[in-house]
């Protein structure tokens, strides 16, 4: 509806401003004035709906943790990722949790399990696992903490057992999807807020 709202006022105010011009240039040939108009309004719809799309993805990019009921038999204090929901979950009393959206592990790349936070780190450089370097062998063999370029984003928790961490994130669109190598993936304000909560031990239980 937003988007449709949008559209319209965008394509209305080309319009009027190509009618204005139109009415201006008399001298220009028959029929030019409807060609460009036409034109004008093809470049505004296809424009408008790029801002559109922008617009929704810059909300889904600001989503915020919500505190929803948990089934289970878990401890307060424990974090539960549910790899189909795309969603993390910090247990607190009561049955209750506070649940983040998160990117999972994409196809042959999920695991499951239950680990521990064993470190925890702000703005941290980042060295490439084997797994990715094969992949994407032009990848340097370290990416400075606070570069643009670096998929930690502003924190990263590492998961005792191997090489995998719940960390924040340079590409915010790529939350809740199934696009890591077997890393949870927050937004920024997400890892800051799930850090400040959490301390190394804390217990981590990964489903899919």
């Amino acid at each position: 509806m937003e988007n449709t709202r949008l559209i319209r006022a965008v394509k209305d105010a080309w319009v009027r401003r190509q009618a204005a011009l139109a009415a201006g240039n008399r001298s220009a040939p028959e029929g030019a004035g409807k060609l460009g108009l036409k034109m004008s309004v093809k470049i505004a719809v296809a424009l408008a709906a790029t801002i559109g799309a922008s617009i929704m993805m810059s909300s889904a990019a600001q989503a915020r943790p919500e505190v929803v009921g948990i089934s289970g038999d878990y401890a307060p204090g424990t974090i539960v990722v549910k790899t189909h929901e795309r969603r993390l979950y910090l247990v607190l009393e009561s049955g209750r949790a506070v649940r983040y959206p998160v990117g999972v592990g994409k196809a042959g790349k999920q695991w499951a399990g239950t680990t521990r936070i064993d470190g925890k780190y702000l703005n941290p450089a980042w060295s490439p696992p084997s797994e990715v370097k094969r992949d994407k062998p032009e990848m340097p063999d370290v990416i400075p903490g606070g570069s643009p370029r670096n998929p930690m984003g502003v924190a990263a928790m590492t998961l005792a057992g191997g090489e995998y961490a719940i960390h924040g994130t340079n590409m915010p669109g790529s939350v809740g999807g199934f696009v890591s190598y077997g890393c949870i993936r927050m937004l920024n304000d997400d890892i800051s807020d799930l850090y400040q909560r959490v301390s190394v031990g804390t217990t981590v239980t990964v489903m899919r």
